[in-house]
């Protein structure tokens, strides 16, 4: 009996590649449960490399290593300030950005299964769930990502006096709200909405077509920990490329005082006409070193959490 012609193991993989065993798609409220929880684990390793990334990128400095220097003699705790408000952004913008990308992902295996089609989407449409993905969580984390910003980057400042000693990230959200304005908590929501747009599309698209290219050319299995390494590596590297100038604007608008620029666009051209144009990446190495693990470890955990609630469904 002729079964036709035997598919290249590439095509095999592609069409294996969202295949979920059969049950109900989860919902959205359970990929978002699933991509908070993996994201928060995730923070307890990078969160010390973003403390030192908005450090460099909201005043001068000497470069990665006099900044973690500095921190490191300030003890411990200088390392993780902020961690409260990482958690938060993990529940808000993490649980949107990781949840409604594997949603999506889900959603268009079933409107294809639905018109009898088979393999994984397109790179364009990952990229364009990416970039839907990044945006909505960014928007919906907006206030925990100025609590991020404002709490890492507090002490930078030398004069006691003038620092802003919040608590926690809910007192910082609440202090905001009630100090400056319940809609200063979306202060630099344009760039931030940019930065994750950009580094969603590239980090999640990048991440979910190089671990099929990777596992065709090599025999890795595609969610195993080597495929997951090397291809969050090289989304990282790509991702940091494109979305560093929004991310120094973010965090400058955001950590500036009330009225101290009229618009992002503003910030940018003023930090550029002060430090030039290379200031747009400065923080590149914190933000690689941390955004490379984080993705790795976010991914793999993702993928594992997602496995262990479903008897061994991929999120990605």
């Amino acid at each position: 009996h002729d079964r036709g012609p035997k598919l290249p193991s590439w095509q095999r993989l592609r069409q294996n590649d969202c295949r979920m065993p059969d049950s109900k798609p989860l919902s959205l409220v359970e990929r978002g449960g699933l991509g908070a929880a993996a994201g928060i684990f995730t923070t307890f390793f990078t969160h010390p490399f973003d403390v030192i990334r908005v450090q460099m990128q909201v005043g001068v400095s000497g470069g990665t290593i006099e900044t973690t220097t500095k921190l490191a003699r300030q003890g411990f705790g200088a390392l993780y300030a902020g961690i409260s408000a990482a958690w938060l952004r993990q529940v808000t913008y993490g649980s949107g950005r990781l949840g409604i990308y594997a949603y999506l992902l889900d959603a268009d295996k079933s409107a294809r299964a639905a018109r009898g089609e088979t393999g994984a989407p397109s790179f364009a449409a990952k990229l364009g769930m990416g970039v839907t993905s990044g945006s909505i969580g960014a928007f919906i984390g907006n206030p925990a990502e100025l609590a991020l910003v404002r709490m890492g980057a507090d002490g930078k400042i030398d004069d006691p006096a003038k620092r802003r000693n919040y608590a926690n990230s809910i007192d910082c959200v609440l202090r905001v709200a009630r100090e400056e304005g319940f809609l200063a908590l979306w202060n630099g929501a344009g760039p931030t909405i940019l930065r994750a747009a950009s580094l969603s599309g590239a980090t999640l698209a990048v991440t979910s077509e190089a671990k099929i290219a990777i596992s065709e050319r090599t025999g890795w299995a595609p969610a195993g920990a080597p495929t997951m390494f090397f291809s969050a590596l090289a989304a990282s590297f790509v991702a940091n490329c494109v979305c560093m100038p929004f991310d120094v604007v973010k965090s400058r608008v955001q950590q500036a005082a009330p009225g101290e620029y009229s618009s992002a666009l503003e910030c940018a051209r003023t930090s550029v006409a002060a430090d030039g144009v290379l200031v747009l990446w400065r923080g590149f190495v914190p933000a690689f070193v941390k955004l490379a693990p984080y993705t790795v470890i976010s991914l793999t955990m993702l993928e594992k959490f997602t496995a262990l609630y479903t008897g061994g469904a991929s999120a990605l």
